[in-house]
């Protein structure tokens, strides 16, 4: 039996994310054009057991049952992301009528079961016609990006207050072009550093368009992690942590690059480019999983850091070591680095991998330790307004396939039959006005 939660304060916002790739299938459905993650994940020994996204959790013909199960389970808000490639199938020009009106149907479902939607604009599925042009190496696709914004919030905007530009920027840098694990597949190592400034200049002009279209608020979801130095030099773990972390917090927020990675992009940095990245934002969303131990590599390498096991507490079916009390030092820490100039937070992401089945005793422990992490944060005078369960559905986990289950709801993927677990439950509970 869990004790019940403390009392989050009047307003806090509950809700689940999701991601398009991930679960909504019908790849080829109403002139969607194929993405990066269709090319990587039909290519040989690119994902587990040659898993693809093409049915996925098939969302995109099943909504309105999830949309019911979010509405059952008493959330007051759903982050899902939109498919570039569903409102530009080669990335720019003219928008795709059929594939804004899937959204528009899913914002009005969400609306009239009185849930927010919380829309993220980019979740690592570029067009591929777009990555054929370089993709995020290309400096234009800043701009392509700005102009796909601005079809979705033209269409959306009516209905949709409150967007998240990008996901995840450093993994979709480090995975997908640095270390070739993710889409596209691009091994670049440290030569994947344009990616991070295209990233956060498109991010910035996403952030504009949605201002001149009168969005009320507008974010960024950035995957943080408290670095633990391992070993008696320091300097490995700081490096770690300016790539991983204030490479794309410090921008967004202070207007600056940490010093030698603003070096490392030189010409890069036009006159200009760090005030678009500094648009202002009405709230910084945070994804976190775990902490991350960093020393010195063993061998000489490409990188001047190594990334080792944290030892010690349990682990996800992921192997991610489960620890709470990090979320508390990164929200605590971001306020003590970043004072005045740190707008409010919500966590966008937070969750577990499981074994298959219902019984999920380990993932309502898991929320229940991180959800009281987060009040422990509140407590210490962090401004966190809001948070968001890893995932609704077990999905498509990228290069993992179908192997790891994240999800509140159980899903067949023969069947596409959706069950509850009982995590899902427990939340409800825990929702339940006292």
């Amino acid at each position: 039996m869990v004790d019940p939660l403390p009392r989050f304060p009047d307003g806090f916002l509950f809700g689940c994310s999701t991601a398009s790739y991930q679960i909504e299938g019908a790849v080829h459905a109403d002139g969607r054009g194929p993405s990066i993650w269709d090319t990587f994940s039909h290519t040989d020994g690119r994902t587990r057991d040659g898993d693809t996204g093409d049915v996925a959790c098939d969302h995109y013909h099943r909504y309105p049952e999830d949309v019911a199960l979010l509405a059952d389970l008493g959330v007051g808000a759903y982050r899902f992301s939109i498919a570039w490639p569903r409102v530009q199938p080669t990335g720019s020009g003219g928008p795709n009528r059929a594939g804004l009106d899937f959204y528009d149907r899913l914002v009005d479902a969400l609306l009239e079961r009185g849930i927010t939607p919380v829309p993220t604009l980019f979740h690592w599925d570029l067009p591929q016609t777009l990555e054929d042009k370089g993709g995020w190496l290309n400096r234009d696709t800043a701009s392509y990006f700005a102009d796909y914004t601005s079809h979705v919030v033209t269409r959306l905007g009516d209905r949709v207050r409150r967007w998240i530009t990008l996901n995840e920027p450093i993994v979709h840098m480090a995975q997908g072009y640095a270390y070739g694990t993710h889409a596209p597949g691009r091994t670049l190592m440290l030569d994947a550093l344009p990616v991070a400034h295209h990233q956060l200049l498109g991010h910035g002009l996403a952030a504009r368009a949605l201002r001149a279209a009168g969005a009320a608020e507008v974010m960024i979801t950035n995957n943080c992690t408290p670095v633990r130095p391992d070993g008696d030099d320091p300097t490995p773990a700081a490096i770690y942590d300016a790539f991983h972390n204030r490479l794309f917090n410090d921008p967004v927020l202070l207007g600056t690059y940490p010093s030698f990675l603003g070096d490392a992009l030189g010409d890069l940095v036009r006159d200009g480019d760090l005030d678009i990245i500094r648009t202002p934002l009405d709230a910084l969303g945070i994804n976190y999983y775990n902490p991350t131990k960093v020393g010195a590599p063993a061998d000489e390498g490409p990188l001047p850091f190594e990334t080792r096991p944290i030892e010690g507490y349990p682990t996800t079916a992921f192997g991610w070591p489960v620890v709470p009390a990090g979320l508390t030092e990164l929200l605590t820490g971001l306020k003590e680095t970043y004072g005045s100039a740190l707008p409010p937070i919500y966590i966008t992401e937070n969750g577990c991998s499981t074994e298959p089945g219902v019984d999920d005793q380990f993932r309502v422990d898991y929320l229940d330790a991180h959800l009281r992490a987060v009040h422990d944060a509140i407590t210490a005078g962090v401004d966190v307004r809001g948070y968001f369960v890893w995932s609704l559905l077990d999905n498509f986990e990228w290069a993992e396939g179908f192997s790891q289950r994240f999800g509140l709801v159980h899903v067949d993927f023969k069947t596409l039959a959706r069950t509850p677990r009982d995590s899902y439950r427990w939340l409800q509970s825990a929702l339940r006005p006292r």
